[in-house]
């Protein structure tokens, strides 16, 4: 029987820009309905680093050359056009590929909003760089005018940082589950999802932040309520004392050892650490659930149980 499963596609899976991207993902479709061929009931979540970036650059650039009849666009808005995007060009690709197989199913992208708490101590500390590099004067400028928080990037310039809060819950979680339910192939979560925060009555703000996409697709996984989730990326399994003489894989993780190599600092901050913190929190999440980390084309062979590093209580 098959199993419900929610995806999480990292930044190569989607290239760097337009073109890259439109090969990535007939790649990545064809490691996605490998899995959908299997009898898996399938929903996609994503990365958004590249492009995120280079939307936010191409606005700033445009606010800087006309800054009489244009303001900088809000991240909130930046992140809903790379989603867009994005699932443009990934339910097309995933949509050609199940035809090519002769399956008949659904394809569709959700714009989805992922409430944040605006209490996170992570306001108070913003670490992510984001848009373009701009001199001192600009950045004290957007600091006065904006009230942008700013830093010193390496000697190379100025730019602004936005926090980085932990998901509460999806604002579009109803619409994805019937859509799920009815057997659709569903995108959502994009770059983390569009990040809001509830003021009066039943609006939604936008916020200054970015989501990390593995925690999203972690709540994603939750609220959909599925069997397992894949957190794909660069190597086929994690490690231990990467990089080193005595480096080892690992075939599987149980929430406890996995507390133990973090508390050893075995993972890298923003790159490893967050998918296994992610694939932990949903393994506890209820009874028999368990998460996979792997590279995309090995996906099938990690949910047959072949590759990858497990995670489960």
């Amino acid at each position: 029987m098959g199993k419900r499963i929610v995806i999480a596609l990292g930044g190569n899976a989607l290239g760097s820009n337009l073109p890259e991207q439109m090969i990535a993902v007939k790649q990545t479709a064809r490691a996605i309905v490998d899995l959908i061929q299997e009898g898996h009931q399938v929903i996609i979540a994503h990365g958004n680093g590249p492009q995120v970036g280079m939307i936010q650059k191409a606005m700033a650039e445009l606010t800087r050359s006309e800054p009489d009849k244009y303001i900088p666009c809000p991240l909130s808005v930046c992140v809903a056009m790379s989603q867009g995007y994005i699932g443009y060009d990934l339910q097309n690709a995933l949509r050609e590929e199940l035809l090519d197989r002769g399956i008949s199913k659904g394809v569709a992208t959700v714009l989805t909003q992922v409430e944040v708490d605006p209490a996170d101590p992570a306001f108070a500390h913003p670490t992510k760089p984001i848009g373009a590099f701009m001199t001192r004067e600009e950045a004290d400028r957007m600091v006065a005018e904006r009230g942008y928080d700013v830093i010193e990037d390496a000697g190379r310039g100025w730019r602004r940082v936005v926090a980085s809060p932990q998901p509460v819950s999806i604002i579009e979680i109803e619409s994805i589950r019937d859509m799920v339910n009815a057997g659709l192939v569903v995108v959502a979560c994009g770059g983390g999802g569009i990040p809001v925060y509830k003021t009066e009555g039943h609006h939604l703000k936008g916020a200054a932040a970015v989501i990390d996409k593995d925690f999203a697709s972690c709540v994603l996984a939750q609220q959909v309520e599925a069997d397992t989730l894949i957190i794909l990326t660069a190597v086929e399994k994690v490690a231990v004392n990467f990089g080193k003489p005595d480096q080892k894989w690992l075939d599987e993780l149980t929430p406890e050892l996995a507390r133990q190599y973090i508390a050893e600092g075995q993972f890298a901050p923003g790159s490893m650490l967050p998918k296994v913190e992610a694939a932990v929190k949903f393994a506890e999440s209820a009874p028999g659930r368990s998460a996979l980390i792997t590279l995309l084309e090995k996906a099938k062979d990690g949910v047959a149980g072949r590759t990858g590093t497990a995670i489960h209580c």
